[in-house]
């Protein structure tokens, strides 16, 4: 089993900082669950269409993230509506 780095961009640290504490706390540890072990998390992972990458549902946010080799890149973080409109 392969483990992945994960490399927050930005706008996630921004977008995490926002949302409430539990809410934060929440995402990011699914989002380590997934980096520990992709296949524990593969019902909340789609690959998204019309652009790279996937997207990872906690809840009611949505992290929209790349895999760049053994490197999860969180891309975006954000509420179900509005994460996916650039």
């Amino acid at each position: 089993m392969r483990v992945l780095d994960i490399a927050y961009s930005r706008d996630a640290l921004k977008a995490l900082r926002r949302m409430p504490a539990n809410e934060a706390k929440r995402v990011r540890k699914k989002v380590e669950a997934y980096a520990r072990d992709p296949e524990s998390q593969a019902n909340n992972v789609v690959r998204l269409k019309g652009r790279n990458g996937y997207r990872l549902r906690v809840g009611d946010w949505r992290v929209i993230f790349d895999k760049q080799g053994n490197v999860m890149a969180i891309l975006a973080i954000g509420p179900r509506g509005s994460i996916y409109e650039d």
